[in-house]
């Protein structure tokens, strides 16, 4: 709303996303539409109702496979026409930086999650194999973030104390 926008859209595959930027619309009295491939309309009715019942139009794509990526296309087609009054809530992993980013520190609560779980329940943080539904690729880069994040530190510190010992032993 600060930045004059009076309508959000997103895209969503199974519709959490769809739901989450459904709620958010709704709570700050703001038109939202939802873009969502009709295959996934079909078998993620749940969600689309929920997404209704916020005051949400929900889209359904025909073109392509029906699913997420043709969503994706056709909400960027939207956007693209409707850059004055349009906010584009992106919940894929697509497009250029920072968005991809964005969306792997908002879905870092699932590493976040499955790192207390996995203390809780077997003594470690760390997994033997992640499984992650990679559709839109949000799912997967949350898992992945905080432990992509820590290798890089390690891998930074590592060079630098090999490169400078003096300064960084």
């Amino acid at each position: 709303k600060k930045m004059g926008k009076t309508r959000i859209i997103a895209e969503t595959g199974a519709g959490q996303h769809g739901v989450a930027t459904a709620t958010v619309c709704a709570l700050m009295d703001m038109k939202c539409e939802i873009f969502m491939g009709a295959t996934d309309v079909e078998r993620q009715h749940t969600n689309v109702e929920r997404m209704k019942m916020l005051g949400a139009k929900v889209n359904p794509v025909r073109t392509g496979n029906m699913t997420l990526s043709d969503a994706c296309s056709e909400a960027i087609r939207d956007w693209c026409c409707h850059p004055q009054d349009t906010f584009y809530i992106v919940g894929s992993t697509m497009g250029p930086h920072p968005y991809p980013d964005i969306v792997a520190k908002m879905q870092s609560v699932i590493s976040e999650e499955l790192k207390w779980q996995l203390e809780e329940k077997i003594g470690r943080d760390y997994p033997d194999y992640l499984i992650a539904c990679v559709g839109g690729g949000s799912n997967a880069a949350g898992e992945v973030l905080e432990d992509v994040l820590k290798y890089i530190r390690e891998l930074l510190n590592w060079n630098l104390t090999k490169r400078f010992p003096k300064q960084y032993s």
